[in-house]
């Protein structure tokens, strides 16, 4: 059920109700052309993820701004893009179910589609559904960048998955997929650089052999907001799939040397009790903010610390400055951005204290 938008157009933003998604549009529009300003002179391209914002508003604006298309993580996510006019969507993810794949290729009338795999089984599940579905489908091989996670091994194993790719006459064999999703927040600069650069050496080494072997990479993908500069620099990645930086949330602005990103992404938040002192209590608990990388922080009011959270409650310890009144609303930056925007049916777009937008969350809860 998607509810009733918090907001009008128009609206002051000290009046839309709470809890709220609001998205700063000055920030976020400036985050945009950050990433596609850094980008223009290395050669590499952007295919946003699109499982940070689950929104074709969102993808289409960054596609007005130079990217090429959109990655997701889900085929409900594809669906969603497609049927918002997204033209070109990577599922950066294994898809193995035959209810999902036929979903999947169902999409490519309307949109070009594409999956990745790292085992031979999968392919023959995706190449069963292409042929049922009467099209070709274009697949990656996952190589396993080092974030011990999905991947089969770079070099051989990588060659022998992507030539079975090739051989099918219901696949295109499309590239590789060389994502390493825990460096994106490993704190230090120099730590950073050492896991890309091992990433980046396996990659490269694999695209050499593929290359022996008559097979091309059309596409190198990876990268996220906390390393998109290393492969973006590195002459062998040719697509860039960072998905924060259009929001900037709070753990990326812990790693030291952060993302050149603003802040754009809050939740709207309205304090609700101030009976006990040094506390005020606000009506954003976990099922408002998400806590998995650590509380939100409130934005500009030094000395107020969101400090723990229940269901439908969060505590503010007041350390200092000036403590917040009964019904004030606050902003506040969330530590994860993806599971934030998950929980609400709209963004509430603001500029200049105004609300100006309402953007539907299509793809909320996309999870099949």
């Amino acid at each position: 059920m998607i509810h009733r938008p918090p907001a009008e157009p128009g609206m002051r933003e000290e009046d839309i109700d709470t809890p709220a998604l609001v998205l700063d549009l000055d920030a976020f529009e400036a985050n945009l052309d950050t990433m596609a300003g850094f980008l223009a002179p290395t050669g590499a391209k952007l295919r946003a993820h699109a499982k940070t914002h689950k929104s074709p508003v969102v993808a289409l604006q960054q596609m007005r701004r130079g990217a090429i298309g959109q990655c997701v993580q889900k085929v409900a996510e594809a669906e969603a893009l497609a049927w918002g006019g997204v033209p070109d969507i990577l599922v950066s993810n294994e898809v193995v179910s035959p209810a999902k794949l036929a979903r999947l290729v169902a999409l490519s009338g309307i949109a070009r589609v594409a999956l990745c795999a790292d085992d031979a089984a999968g392919v023959a599940l995706a190449e069963q559904a292409a042929e049922a579905a009467g099209t070709r489908l274009n697949m990656l091989v996952e190589i396993d960048a080092g974030a011990g996670r999905c991947g089969v091994s770079p070099g051989p194993e990588a060659v022998a998955l992507a030539q079975r790719i090739a051989a099918s006459p219901h696949l295109t064999f499309g590239g590789l997929q060389a994502y390493h999703g825990s460096a994106q927040h490993q704190r230090k600069p120099e730590q950073r650089a050492a896991t890309i650069a091992g990433a980046v050496e396996q990659t490269r080494r694999t695209v050499e052999q593929l290359r022996q072997q008559g097979l091309s990479c059309g596409i190198v993908g990876g990268a996220g907001t906390g390393t998109f500069r290393h492969e973006a620099a590195s002459g062998v990645f040719t697509e860039i799939q960072a998905g924060s930086y259009a929001f900037m949330d709070a753990d990326y602005a812990a790693n030291e040397d952060a993302p050149p990103f603003r802040h754009a992404l809050f939740v709207l938040a309205q304090v609700m009790s101030v009976s006990r002192p040094g506390l005020a209590v606000l009506d954003a608990g976990h099922k408002a903010v998400p806590t998995d990388s650590g509380f939100p922080r409130v934005w500009q009011r030094p000395g107020l610390r969101y400090a723990g959270a229940s269901d439908e409650h969060g505590t503010l310890r007041i350390e200092g400055g000036t403590a917040p009144k009964l019904g004030e609303k606050l902003r506040l930056v969330p530590g994860h951005c993806d599971p934030t925007v998950d929980r609400y049916d709209w963004y509430v777009g603001v500029r200049g204290g105004r609300v100006e937008c309402l953007w539907p969350v299509a793809a909320r809860g996309g999870m099949q």
